[in-house]
């Protein structure tokens, strides 16, 4: 034996295990593009690294332990899809969920501890309604073409999020409106180069575009002063002490608290089903009815994230739209999120490196992605105003609420109302009606919070 076949005997060794364990040959996948993917799909969630913890601060939370906690949430909830469901999904915080705790309920005079107690009551629901299939069950009742509507729906809300990160779109504070950003600043024409950077790559089938452009656009800032280089490379985690054992379960449990508990469980539930069947369909991983094979899988980790990450202080634990990047990358199995994991651990002491690239650089990232997303309305039969409307309706209520999981929600309840109002309410599933009720409560409390 050459002294060159002992040294590829080990490569090829974890290449096999590699395929085999997450099946890429059957995916029509390579351990390069999957870990490409993965690296694409962290770079463009990175950014809630900043975020999360700056909503929680607000509410009293120390941030630099709730620093520490999102990465390991990040690495933990990702770790577990990609070794039990094996697909190309990050999980983590979601925004929504840290601005109920930070924010809302804050400045309702309601202590974060309870907030946290809260957030978590709603992860054991997630997690009972999973383990009894009803998840499932109004997953797979949902109409064929409001699940066809989704990827526009959360489309948009990824492609106006990108352009907000870039400064390209403002909100007006006294017109209570979007408005144009100033498309000369520094961050907005980084932003614009870094979008024809990555249209250009992916023109040219270029492997890795869209990393290559936020990689591209990251270095282009460092001189106009978007970028700023680390003081320090490499930095210890902060502690967890001040968020360990501090939630007030019992304190949550509370009637006047029911309200809260709703809106987190429904906003994450609607969510989770849209990223996981939008993210699922960038993917090629959905059947001709639209569903995803063993769909309980990945609601089963993001319900177990969900309920153990209000004890790291982090709340609302879901699949992470930002996982279209890892997708629109070719991401299709849980080497992404394995890779992702990977990623987001080496942040605990290099997190100086990863706040380094900033915002306007991975907007180019969701603008495209959020935009070829758009494709999936085609498929919708817009002629037919029962079926084509409900889904526009999805489509403007997540532009208005700046929800996907409310627009979901709004889709499906118009629906309903659509279907009756037009004469063919027998057409409607008798579990989208009983759905209905809850959803009329959601919006109620929704208005109100």
């Amino acid at each position: 034996m050459t002294e060159t076949s002992v040294k590829q005997a080990p490569a090829l060794a974890s290449e096999s295990w590699l395929q085999r364990r997450f099946k890429l040959q059957q995916r029509q996948t390579t351990i390069k593009t999957e870990c490409l993917a993965g690296i694409t799909g962290f770079l463009a969630a990175a950014y809630l690294l900043v975020v999360i913890p700056g909503l929680l601060a607000v509410g009293g939370i120390d941030k630099g332990a709730a620093l520490t906690g999102t990465i390991l949430v990040l690495v933990f909830g990702s770790l577990l899809m990609a070794f039990y469901a094996n697909l190309p999904f990050m999980v983590g915080p979601g925004i929504g969920g840290s601005v109920l705790v930070g924010i809302t309920l804050a400045g309702d005079g309601i202590s974060w501890p309870i907030g946290l107690g809260i957030a978590c009551w709603s992860g054991i629901l997630f997690f009972a309604l999973t383990v009894l299939g009803l998840r499932e069950v109004v997953t797979r009742s949902i109409p064929a073409s409001i699940k066809l509507g989704l990827t526009a729906s959360i489309g948009i809300f990824v492609a106006l999020l990108g352009f907000r990160n870039a400064g390209l779109v403002l909100a007006n504070a006294k017109t209570h409106s979007l408005g144009l950003g100033d498309f000369t600043s520094p961050g907005a024409l980084i932003a614009l180069a870094g979008l024809l950077i990555a249209i250009g790559l992916q023109a040219r089938r270029v492997p890795g575009a869209i990393l290559w452009a936020i990689l591209l656009a990251t270095l282009a800032g460092i001189p106009v002063g978007i970028t700023s280089l680390p003081t320090q490379w490499i930095a210890l985690p902060h502690t967890l002490t001040p968020l360990l054992g501090k939630i007030d379960l019992l304190g949550a449990v509370n009637i006047a608290f029911l309200p809260f508990l709703f809106i987190f469980f429904a906003s994450e539930f609607f969510s989770t089903m849209g990223t996981t069947l939008a993210v699922g369909g960038e993917a090629g991983l959905l059947d001709q009815q639209g569903n995803m094979p063993q769909i309980n899988r990945p609601f089963m980790i993001d319900s177990i994230a969900a309920a153990l990450g209000p004890l790291l202080g982090i709340p609302a634990a879901t699949a992470l739209i930002e996982s279209s990047a890892a997708a629109e990358a070719g991401g299709k199995t849980g080497l992404t999120a394995l890779a992702a994991a990977v990623m987001f651990l080496l942040t605990l002491v290099l997190t100086p490196i990863a706040l380094m690239i900033p915002k306007e650089a991975t907007a180019p990232a969701l603008i495209l992605i959020g935009l070829n997303m758009f494709s999936g309305l085609r498929k919708v039969d817009l002629g037919n105003f029962t079926e084509g409307l409900p889904v526009l309706m999805m489509v403007m209520a997540t532009l208005i609420a700046n929800s996907f999981g409310t627009g979901i929600a709004a889709g499906l309840l118009f629906y309903v109302a659509i279907k009756v109002v037009a004469g063919k309410g027998r057409e409607v599933p008798l579990s989208l009606y009983l759905l209905a009720i809850p959803l009329v409560y959601y919006f109620a409390t929704l208005t109100h919070h």
